[in-house]
C-alpha cells in the first residue's frame, strides 16, 4: 500500500526541499501552498498523514485541525514550525497532533514522525472504513427494520417487539431475517457489537 504524505506550507522552498526528502524516503507526496487547497483535495479513503505549518496566511495550521476535528476522519498531523512555541505545541499535541516539529527539520526526525503518523492512520484508517461499511448495511434498512433492530439489541423476545409495535410475530421474525440478511449477522449478540460500534443505542423502554 502506498505511503502518502500530504504536504501543506505557503513556503515553496520548504516545499520544494520536504518533498524531494520524502520522495527519495520512499513515500508520495502531495504538496499544497495553502491550507484551503488541501481541504478541496484532499481523500479520506487514502492512508496518510498530514505535515502541516503551524504559522500560515488565511488559514493558519492550528485552524486547519481545528475544522478537521468536526470530522469523522482526518488524518494524522505532523506541526512544523519555525518558531519554538510551547504554548502553541503543547496545545496543537492536546488536540490530537501526533508531532510538533521546529524548523529546520531535521530529516531523521521528520521520517520518524511520519512512520509514527502512519501507523496511527492505518489503524484509524482500519476502524472508520469499518464504521463506513457498516453504516452503508445499515441504511440499506428500511425505517420498520431500523425500529425492529432497536427493540431486538434491547433483548426483547419476539413476542415483546410485536406486543410494542403492534404487529404480528410473523412480521417481527420477516422483519429479523432481513435485518440478518443486509448486515450480514447471525446472532443478537453480533448484531448489539455491530450497533455499538456505530452508536446505535437499543430502544428505551418505559418503566
Amino acid at each position: 500500500m502506498k505511503k502518502l504524505v500530504y504536504l501543506v506550507d505557503d513556503d515553496p522552498s520548504v516545499r520544494n526541499g520536504l518533498s524531494r526528502i520524502l520522495r527519495i524516503s520512499g513515500y508520495e507526496v502531495e504538496a499544497f501552498e495553502s491550507a484551503k487547497d488541501f481541504l478541496t483535495s484532499w481523500d479520506d479513503s487514502a492512508e496518510c498523514c498530514l505535515l502541516l505549518d503551524a504559522m500560515m496566511p488565511g488559514m493558519t495550521g492550528p485552524e486547519l485541525q481545528n475544522s478537521l476535528l468536526d470530522l469523522p476522519y482526518y488524518p494524522p498531523i505532523i506541526f512544523i514550525s519555525a518558531h519554538g512555541d510551547v504554548p502553541l505545541a503543547a496545545s496543537t499535541i492536546k488536540k490530537g497532533a501526533t508531532d510538533f516539529l521546529t524548523k529546520p527539520v531535521d530529516a531523521r526526525e521528520l521520517l520518524e514522525a511520519i512512520e509514527r503518523a502512519l501507523l496511527k492512520n492505518h489503524k484509524d484508517h482500519e476502524v472508520f472504513m469499518l464504521e463506513a461499511d457498516i453504516l452503508q448495511k445499515i441504511d440499506r434498512l428500511t425505517s420498520r427494520e431500523f425500529e425492529v433492530m432497536t427493540y431486538v439489541i434491547a433483548g426483547l423476545l419476539d413476542k415483546q417487539v410485536a406486543s410494542e409495535l403492534g404487529i404480528s410475530i410473523k412480521t417481527v421474525k420477516v422483519h429479523r431475517g432481513r435485518i440478518r440478511d443486509k448486515l450480514g449477522v447471525r446472532s443478537v449478540a453480533k448484531l448489539v457489537a455491530l450497533c455499538s460500534k456505530v452508536g446505535i443505542q437499543p430502544v428505551q423502554l418505559d418503566g
